[in-house]
This record gives C-alpha cells, sequence and structure tokens, in this order.
C-alpha cells in the first residue's frame, strides 16, 4: 500500500474511532456506574481496562470530560469522600441517569441486532 493511501487510512481510522468512542465511552460510564454503584475516576478507568482486556481505555482527560459533561446533563451527581487521607470524587447515576441508560439500553440492543444481522449477511 502506497504512503498516501496509507495516511488516508490512519486519518479515517482515527476519526471514526473517535467518533464511535465518544459516545460509547459515556454509555459504558453510565453502565458500570449503574452496576458497580459510586466509583470515583480512576475506579472508572480501571475496570474498563479490566473488563475489555486493556482495549478500552480513555484518557484520564478523556474520562474526567466525559464525567463533567454527564454531570451537567444531570445523569451523575458527585460527592466527595476522603480515604486513606486523601480526599476522592465519587460519581454515581441519579433517577435522571437511570431512566436515561434505560432508553440507551434498548437503542444499542437494537445496534447490536443490526449489526449481526448484516454480518451474518442477512436481508
Amino acid at each position: 500500500m502506497s504512503d498516501v493511501l496509507m495516511d488516508r487510512k490512519e486519518n479515517a481510522l482515527k476519526k471514526l474511532r473517535k467518533d464511535l468512542r465518544s459516545g460509547l465511552y459515556s454509555y459504558l460510564v453510565l453502565l458500570l456506574l449503574e452496576r458497580e454503584g459510586e466509583l470515583h475516576g480512576y475506579a472508572i478507568r480501571k475496570r474498563l481496562e479490566e473488563l475489555s482486556d486493556g482495549r478500552i481505555v480513555p484518557s484520564e482527560g478523556a474520562l474526567y470530560d466525559i464525567l463533567k459533561s454527564l454531570k451537567k446533563s444531570g445523569l451523575v451527581q458527585d460527592t466527595w469522600a476522603e480515604v486513606g487521607g486523601r480526599p476522592r470524587k465519587y460519581y454515581s447515576l441519579t433517577k435522571l441517569g437511570r431512566d436515561v441508560l434505560g432508553e440507551l439500553k434498548t437503542e444499542i440492543g437494537a445496534i447490536m441486532e443490526t449489526l449481526e444481522r448484516i454480518e451474518d449477511g442477512e436481508g
């Protein structure tokens, strides 16, 4: 493959991965908080890393931007707690967050079903 095609491929992959992951990370954070209750940012990042075998790990900056956005939307709330002499901000779902997550689960289910149909050559 020529250098020009390699560059175009890399640029396309970079953009599509960024687009795909931006909403997906928010969804995964909401799912984790639903499943595990209150978590601080570092714990969220570590759990995503563990659950994805290191394949889905947002940068710290990206994760805190996501958490800030979710809080601004009213989907998560935060509280401070002292752990080992250090203050930590813990995040948890709000009622609105649970409601929105329920709707998103339905939508993600439809997306996954469609993906399977396309990959299986149905229709």
